[in-house]
């Protein structure tokens, strides 16, 4: 198993692509801590076995699971979510920032300062706590045999690569997950921290359920994206888990795009 012993902390993994890399890496072996605001899935996404908690399917397939409820934008609770993590498995090798929102579709016109406080809130300042306690953690422990102190994925988006027609906030909180990204690769390259970002396309997930469920958004968005299907939360996991095993070593400050080769157009 490529993660067998080590212990991996994911925000937002009540649902969509939290849950799937969660499930992934919990399946390879990690034990894993949970966290969002609540405990439970949303009823709209796509996942089987909805009804079910992460961590109870991850314990369920006999492997180790905690769930600890924290609001990534608050740094109380993120301090606390790595803490705990801790003491329940003694360290924390792999941190994976998914937490993030949408509100809607609308231009800057119409956008509010409350949307865009509370999309940056969540998106940007939620990955930088998130990475913050988490590099402060990895620094304090021994590293692995191979030297790695640790691997943070942080979960972005098309959005921060290219202009997505009206979608200021969400854009913009994702260019800035990318650049911190890229800034905190190069502080701590040398310390055998590996950072990486995933910007995934668009996907089937419950954020963005409402627009597949109508036959013209869902074409359309068919349409923008070269590869013949719409990307799923497995897509994304099947690419964190590849950026926090041994196989993306020498991998630190990369955008990895998980897109149907919608940017490569």
């Amino acid at each position: 198993m490529r993660f067998k012993d080590q212990v991996a902390v994911i925000t937002g993994t009540s649902s969509g692509n939290g849950r799937a890399i969660a499930l992934a890496l919990a399946a390879q072996g990690a034990r894993v801590v949970c966290s969002d605001l609540v405990r439970q899935a949303r009823t709209e996404g796509y996942e089987t076995d909805i009804d079910v908690d992460t961590d109870e399917l991850i314990r369920r397939a006999g492997q180790q699971s905690i769930f600890v409820k924290a609001d990534a934008a608050n740094s109380a609770d993120m301090q606390n979510l790595v803490q705990q993590a801790v003491e329940h498995f003694g360290r924390l090798d792999i941190m994976v920032n998914n937490a993030g929102i949408f509100t809607t579709l609308q231009t800057i016109v119409e956008e509010t300062e409350e949307d865009y406080d509370l999309t940056m809130n969540v998106n940007a300042k939620g990955v930088w706590l998130g990475c913050k306690y988490a590099i402060t953690q990895m620094l304090k422990q021994a590293p692995r045999a191979d030297g790695c102190r640790g691997r943070i994925i942080n979960v972005s988006s098309i959005g921060g690569l290219v202009g997505l027609a009206l979608e200021p906030a969400y854009c913009a909180s994702k260019g800035a997950v990318n650049n911190l990204t890229r800034q905190l690769a190069v502080d701590f390259a040398a310390h055998k921290i590996n950072i990486n970002a995933i910007c995934p396309g668009f996907l089937e997930t419950a954020m963005v359920r409402p627009a597949l469920d109508n036959p013209e958004l869902k074409a359309h968005l068919d349409s923008l994206t070269p590869w013949p299907r719409i990307g799923t939360a497995q897509d994304v996991a099947k690419a964190v888990a590849f950026l926090a095993s041994d196989d993306a070593q020498w991998m630190t400050g990369s955008l990895l795009t998980v897109d149907g080769a919608f940017t490569a157009q």
